[in-house]
């Protein structure tokens, strides 16, 4: 048995409800780092940059599914669904850290978003990920129909690419890591448009 199968035979024996357990669980963990002085002297920045770093991962990861499969054989599609809910649940932890805990007024929150670029490139990525999050269910499968739910989804390509850029763009001088995951993304991206060969006649 190759390594990829190996792989794919201890993926299926894992639900994706366990994933939902242990996202929760560790965001729950970071809090608890955040509120008792564990995440160094600036706890609310620190636990902001944290939810927004592993939501960008899970959605990386779950961009990462199809390529994984088509080309390493290894077949994470079980836990694509698990993947997206949780990078939103990290999304949404992000956001509510920054509007709740750090910036604090609606006013002054307002004026982040439209005064400041980065902010308002991330709240786009994050408005991309909202019907993706509503409709990642088999209810929403069935009543959209599964054409029109796969072409719905194609929103987290738009909302991988905000992602990206707002991370590059909201870090202070040159550094190399922002970049990295740009590129990464642009990495995924590109397997899944790339240019079909004409037919010849």
């Amino acid at each position: 048995m190759s390594a990829a199968q190996t792989i794919n035979t201890a993926v299926r024996r894992v639900p994706g409800w366990a994933l939902y357990i242990v996202g929760a669980a560790y965001g729950a963990w970071l809090f608890y780092l955040g509120a008792t002085g564990g995440l160094g002297v600036e706890p609310i920045e620190a636990l902001e940059h944290r939810y927004g770093k592993i939501a960008f991962q899970l959605l990386l990861v779950g961009l990462a599914v199809t390529p994984l499969r088509q080309h390493v054989g290894l077949n994470l599609l079980c836990w694509r669904r698990a993947l997206g809910v949780l990078a939103f649940f990290f999304v949404l932890a992000h956001f509510l850290v920054w509007a709740v805990l750090d910036v604090q007024r609606l006013a002054a929150i307002w004026a982040d978003i439209v005064e400041r670029p980065y902010v308002t490139i991330g709240m786009a990525g994050f408005l991309c990920l909202i019907p993706l999050a509503v409709t990642s269910n088999n209810l929403a499968v069935r009543k959209m129909g599964a054409a029109s739910w796969r072409k719905l989804h194609k929103l987290v390509y738009p909302a991988a690419v905000l992602g990206a850029v707002h991370y590059v763009w909201l870090v202070k001088g040159f550094q190399l890591e922002p970049l990295i995951y740009l590129a990464v993304t642009l990495a995924l991206l590109a397997t899944r448009f790339r240019p079909t060969k004409a037919r010849v006649a």
